[in-house]
Order: C-alpha cells, then structure tokens, then sequence
C-alpha cells in the first residue's frame, strides 16, 4: 500500500488483547470487521486503493499472556470522515481467537504541525541567513575601507617589522606588540605604528627609537608589561601608554584607542614605578639633543643664556658716603626705588662697603611640596597662590589644556617633563613646581621650574 502524500489527519489508538496476537492479526481485525460497517463509500480497502487512506501502522508487544500496542492511520479526509473512521475502529472487539479493546486517543491535525514547524524554522533563518548576507551601507563602506588599509601595511628593516605607511617619515612613532596590533590602528587611521614582533626587541626598533619621539603603546597583559620593561632597558622611549586591563589592543575601539594614548605616561615615572635605573647620563643627554630637533617649539620658549660680565652694562662705582646717605635717611620704598634706578644704567658695587642683603623668606610652595610627598598628586594655584583645584598627577595635562588661564602655579609629586614644560609655557604658568626634572631639551623662560631635589 502506497502512503497518502496529502495526508491531513492522523489517527493515533490504544490497543490491549487478552491473548498473544500479532501485527497482522491486528491489520486483518481491522479491515474484516469494518467491512460493509459504513458503506461501500467509506470501505477501508478502497480507501487504500485510491490513496484517501495510509498504511495503517501497528506496534505491538507481548508480555504475561496480554499484548498491548498503538496503531496510527494517515487519513486525507476532512474532520468529519475522519471522526468516523476513527469511532469505526474502536468496535472491533476481537482480534484472533483474543478479546480485544482499541482506544481512540487522539486525532493530529498534520498541517497544523507544518504550520508551526514552519514559524520555527522561519524565524532561524530570518536571524541567521539574513543577517550573515546582507550589510547595511556602513558595513559595506567600512569593509572597504578596512581592506585598503590592510595594503597599505608595509615592512621596513632587515627584520621585515609591520608598520604603517608613515613610520618612516613621521617625527613621532607607535611601537606595538604585532601585526595585528598595526591593523587594527590601520582600521582607524593611525599610520606610524610599528610592531616589535614578540619580547625580543629587533635593533630595528632600537634604531627608530633613537631618531623619533616613541610611544610604546602594549596589551594590558603580563605580555605588555614585559614588553615594556624590555623597551625601557635597550631602546629611547619617551612614552608609554597601556590598553584597559585585560584587553590587547588589535581589540581595542576607536575611543578606547584615543582615550588610552591620551592617559599615556613619561618614561621617567614608569622607570621609578618599576624601579629601572634610568639611562647613563651621557645617552640620555644625545637622545635629548636628537629628539630636541624634531619637537615643536612651545610659546615663549627659548634656551636660557649664560649671563656674563660682558652682557652687563658698564659698572657704576657708588661711594659709601652715598650708601650710608640712604641707609641713614631713607625709607624702604626710596631704597628700593634708588636701586631700581642704578640698575637701570647698570649693577651697582659699593666700592668699600655694601648694604647688607636679608635672608631670602621660605618659598611658598614649600609647604605643599611637604604635603604632597609620596601622593602623586598636583596642586593648581591661581595668582594669589590660592589653591584652584587638586588632581591626581597622570591627569594634570589633561587639566592644565582645559584651563581657562586662571592657573598660574602648580605643585605636583611627579616628574618634570617637556610635555609638561610645554603645556604650561602655553597656558602662561608662572610657576612649575616639581620632585625632579625629566630630559628636558628647552626650558621656557618665561616659567620659573623648580624641584624638590634643588
């Protein structure tokens, strides 16, 4: 018997027999006592014959003299001739010599099961397929974009070391971890990126450093923090910036990217924070000189002079009788305004005596130099040497741009660097206060740089 490839209904029943009976016992019950039952029109056999009707199904077992099983028939009637053929099953009574009882237990509506396995499968492959083919706009800009960036990576030195386009003939470079680290700066434009390929730092790499003003720019990992370390030790760096804990950077976004180069930190605070002793004096003074070429000049920014004899005006001889003359019968404010006025035609030298020069008063930034002793912290003072604002000392760049001029002295427990020299020479800072001074290449002069180790 072939099965009804448009099946609709399918008739599921319960069968027990008092005896040991068999699936053809079962079928042959069927079929004989149905026949003539409904009528010619309804007659299971040409029903079969003419595909209104499926293979009828029966599983059956045996067990302690009883059998029990389950018949299933495929109908492709509607509801209601469906109905009565499954009523028509349960009045057989025999099966064999056995007495016999078939259960009606439920009537599944095939298509309804399709309609829903349908829904389900649907709805997969509207997330899935969809999803996977089709790109928006963006995606597909942003593909491109990231494939032409992917060509545009080169090799430089023997070592064959990823970098960007610009390394060469960038004055300031990026020094990563790998080449997945170079695309991924590539994928946002940043071009004068490098990589060391591994904690085996090529003489590449020790080269470019020498000649550039380097960022090390490595995973917040173990792996970066030995990187680092070992770039401290053979190579001229100036900076060193690190990714979020935990992540590596050719997973880093475009605004984590930009935030964690803005956080970067001096080399000379990561040598004390990892106790490396600093570079022999002599290296560090050619590095400055190499890299004091390529900086921008700040505003107000020059190299101090040595003062000389020779860049005095001619020397005016004051007798003692005159010295006495404003000791004796002149008050502070003419002494004052008599010296400004000898010093205006050139220094004045008592030719047998002198005025005797008080003690110079404490500094006032001693006391916060005292204080913030092992805090990292930065003080901003205004002209008035109030205190404006305190911040930790890893965001004092970032505070010292967003001044609105207000800021004329700073104290802070960290090192004096040129990033930092150069920030308060644009801001028009009177004071810079610091614990010790960094290679510095130019000192402006209009910035009075004191440290605590003066």
């Amino acid at each position: 018997m072939q099965n009804v490839d448009t099946t609709k209904y399918v008739i599921y029943a319960d069968i027990s027999a008092d005896g040991i009976v068999e699936r053809p016992d079962v079928v042959g019950a069927i079929f004989g006592q149905t026949e003539g039952l409904l009528g010619s029109d309804l007659d299971l056999r040409d029903l079969q014959k003419t595909g209104r009707l499926g293979r009828i199904d029966v599983q059956i077992t045996s067990s302690g003299g009883k059998s029990n099983g389950t018949i299933s028939i495929p109908s492709s009637f509607d509801k209601v001739e469906t109905a009565i053929l499954a009523a028509a099953l349960e009045t057989i009574d025999r099966v064999g010599p056995c007495i016999a009882r078939i259960n009606v237990t439920k009537i599944e509506d095939v298509r309804a099961a399709k309609r829903k396995y349908v829904i389900e499968r649907a709805k997969k492959i509207l997330v899935e397929m969809f999803d996977e083919n089709i790109l928006e706009t963006e995606e597909i800009t942003e593909e491109i974009k990231q494939c032409v960036r992917v060509e545009e990576i080169t090799h430089i030195g023997p070592d064959k070391l990823p970098a960007g386009p610009n390394v060469l003939d960038s004055d300031a470079i990026l020094v990563v971890e790998g080449r997945a680290d170079v695309l991924n700066l590539l994928k946002y434009g940043i071009k004068n990126a490098v990589a060391v390929g591994g904690t085996n730092v090529p003489p590449t790499i020790a080269d470019l450093c020498a000649k550039k003003v380097v960022t090390t720019f490595t995973d917040g990992d173990r792996g970066g923090e030995l990187i680092v370390k070992e770039l401290l030790q053979v190579a001229d760096i100036d900076y060193v910036a690190r990714a979020p804990e935990g992540k590596s950077v050719e997973d880093l976004t475009q605004k984590e990217i930009v935030r964690s180069l803005r956080q970067k930190i001096p080399v000379e605070q990561i040598l004390d924070q990892y106790k490396i002793k600093s570079q022999p004096r002599r290296r560090r003074e050619l590095a400055a000189k190499r890299k004091s070429l390529i900086r921008e000049n700040p505003l107000c920014m020059r190299s101090v002079p040595e003062r000389t004899t020779e860049s005095l005006g001619p020397r005016r001889i004051v007798p003692r009788s005159t010295v006495r003359d404003v000791r004796d019968n002149r008050d502070v404010r003419d002494i004052r305004a008599e010296v400004a006025v000898a010093a205006a035609s050139g220094p004045v030298i008592e030719e047998i005596g002198a005025v005797p020069v008080p003690e110079p008063p404490v500094e006032w930034f001693r006391r916060h130099v005292d204080e913030l002793d092992g805090t990292l912290s930065a003080r901003l003072f205004d002209r008035g040497h109030n205190i404006i604002k305190e911040v930790a000392v890893r965001d004092l760049a970032r505070e010292l741009k967003e001044s609105n001029g207000d800021v004329a002295s700073v104290v802070f427990d960290g090192v004096v660097t040129q990033r930092i020299l150069d920030i308060a020479a644009e801001k028009g800072l009177e004071n810079l206060v610091g614990a010790k001074m960094g290679n510095i290449a130019k000192i402006p002069v209009c910035i009075k740089v004191t440290t605590k180790e003066a």
